[in-house]
């Protein structure tokens, strides 16, 4: 059963699509099988992934209002290696319809059943708001990536997401938990950015990932190509780093790749 990663947070500009697109690709190069939703409208993970939104015949909108099944609405990526479910403006307009269906909350989650069988990872890059979209990623998620820079307030806008998180789990969905704060846009010539970062692992300790993101130029440069990083410039700072954290990931839930082998390597620490 695939492990089900919404990345989210309520601050825009964090590289939250950016982190998306990109550990989705280097998770499909560790060998996992991805799947990768955008319930974002403004298309920018679909387009990321070489996807033009503004062509799509199905979507998840289409999905997520039950004009189609999903498995007709996944398409491969161009270049990274996995599968994705795209958006574009249509997704506005399922705010609105969904506040009249049934299992509003829960459509997204009741499409992956469908299909989350085939994937190891499925990722859910999320709107930059506390919105239906957003609580259907949450709802069929079990985990929360929280991409952030370190910076003041940035930890005013994590309080919030912890808040709505917990509340998420105490009235809807039992199984949802932080899965990791990640640290992107990372400068550790900044004062500010290192003392920020030793705030986070004093309070959050393991759910901190280890791998830090960069500040890089190849990072900023690979959508407009609509590629991952990793197929752009894959000896870039940011490339090596997001494969980092793919590794990181596969490592802490001991996922086995499609040889059918464990990737966690024996003797390490």
């Amino acid at each position: 059963m695939a492990k089900i990663l919404a990345v989210t947070n309520q601050k825009g500009g964090v590289g939250k699509t950016t982190s998306c697109v990109n550990l989705s690709a280097s998770l499909a190069a560790s060998k996992q099988r991805v799947l990768l939703i955008d319930v974002d409208p403004q298309g920018n993970a679909t387009m990321g992934s070489g996807i033009d939104k503004h062509a799509q015949q199905w979507s998840v909108y289409h999905v997520l209002t039950g004009r189609c099944d999903i498995e007709q609405a996944i398409l491969p990526s161009r270049d990274g290696g996995y599968d994705i479910l795209g958006a574009n403006a249509d997704l506005t307009a399922a705010e609105v319809e969904l506040m009249e269906m049934d299992r509003k909350e829960s459509r997204l989650h009741d499409a992956l059943a469908r299909v989350e069988d085939q994937y190891d990872f499925i990722m859910i890059d999320c709107p930059p708001s506390l919105n239906m979209l957003t609580i259907n990623a949450m709802v069929a998620a079990r985990g929360v990536i929280i991409p952030m820079q370190c910076e003041y307030y940035a930890l005013e806008g994590l309080t919030a997401l912890m808040e709505t998180i917990a509340g998420l789990r105490e009235t809807i969905n039992p199984d949802l938990h932080i899965e990791g704060l990640l640290r992107t846009m990372y400068d550790p010539r900044m004062t500010l950015t290192t003392e920020v970062s030793r705030q986070l692992i004093n309070h959050f300790g393991d759910q901190v990932y280890r791998t830090v993101i960069p500040r890089n130029v190849r990072l900023a440069e690979a959508p407009s190509h609509g590629k991952p990083v990793l197929a752009y410039d894959r000896n870039s700072r940011g490339a090596v780093a997001y494969l980092a954290l793919a590794g990181e990931l596969v490592r802490k839930h001991d996922i086995k790749g499609l040889n059918g082998k464990s990737t966690r390597k024996t003797g390490t620490h």
